[in-house]
């Protein structure tokens, strides 16, 4: 699912469901998020990395709200290594929302690098979302790859879709969302024509990360997501209250 070809700025593609826990903690406060993944969640180099953006960005949005932003990213590390960390870097802080960025590594990373195998990538990513699921009350959004030339050679491309796909496969079947970067920083190249010299940081001589301006560009597409995920949580909360009023009433004139 690629975002619309139609609309320029590229907008990212809405989550299914509802941030429901995000939403309430965001009344209550304050909400609390936790921020996992590799390079992309942790830092390269001189770029401030998207989580510390997005919750500025999330602050901006929700001013009577403390918003707290807890970022566990590792360089370098992959799903099944990530998964093993949740014990004592995800679980203990309450998480309201996770936000658990991966798959790159496990496409990217030469063999002399030892990379988990797709196989093991996906597994712990299952697993993951079950703990998650049994462990916390947080809503969960899954990042995808990054849409850069790293992982789009001829020897890493097909592995770098079927990751991609695989994740999506994976959210689906634990009913939580994804931010689909690699779809939404395709339309930045594809549909606003940004070149992949604008969209790389240029001291990357791999090609793999993330420059400051497309960074900024992901951190206000996942603000958009959220922002949109608590909307829909909110009205399907509206529209439940609704119903349970008009059964009352329909039941009390009887």
């Amino acid at each position: 699912m690629d975002s619309d070809p139609s609309k320029i700025p590229v907008s990212p593609i809405s989550f299914e469901h509802g941030l429901i826990h995000f939403a309430q903690s965001l009344t209550k406060g304050p909400a609390r998020i936790v921020a996992i993944g590799s390079s992309t969640t942790a830092g390269e180099g001189s770029i401030p990395p998207y989580p510390g953006r997005l919750v500025s960005f999330l602050r901006n949005e929700y001013p009577n709200t403390g918003i707290i932003m807890v970022n566990k990213g590792v360089g370098g590390q992959e799903a099944p290594i990530e998964f093993h960390r949740f014990n004592t870097d995800v679980i203990p802080e309450k998480p309201d929302l996770v936000i658990w960025q991966v798959g790159t590594n496990a496409v990217w990373q030469s063999p002399d690098q030892n990379p988990p195998s797709f196989d093991e990538t996906t597994k712990a990513i299952r697993d993951g979302l079950v703990k998650l699921r049994d462990e916390t009350q947080a809503d969960v959004i899954l990042m995808d790859l990054q849409y850069l030339p790293a992982v789009l050679t001829p020897a890493k491309k097909d592995k770098a879709i079927a990751m991609v796909e695989a994740i999506s496969e994976l959210a689906r079947d634990a009913g939580v969302n994804v931010f689909r970067r690699f779809a939404f920083m395709k339309g930045l190249y594809e549909v606003e024509q940004v070149s992949f010299d604008r969209l790389v940081d240029p001291t990357d001589d791999t090609r793999l990360h993330q420059s400051d301006w497309v960074t900024q560009r992901v951190a206000c597409a996942v603000k958009l997501a959220i922002v949109d995920g608590v909307k829909k949580a909110r009205s399907s909360d509206l529209a439940i209250t609704k119903s349970v009023v008009g059964g009352h009433a329909s039941g009390g004139s009887s």
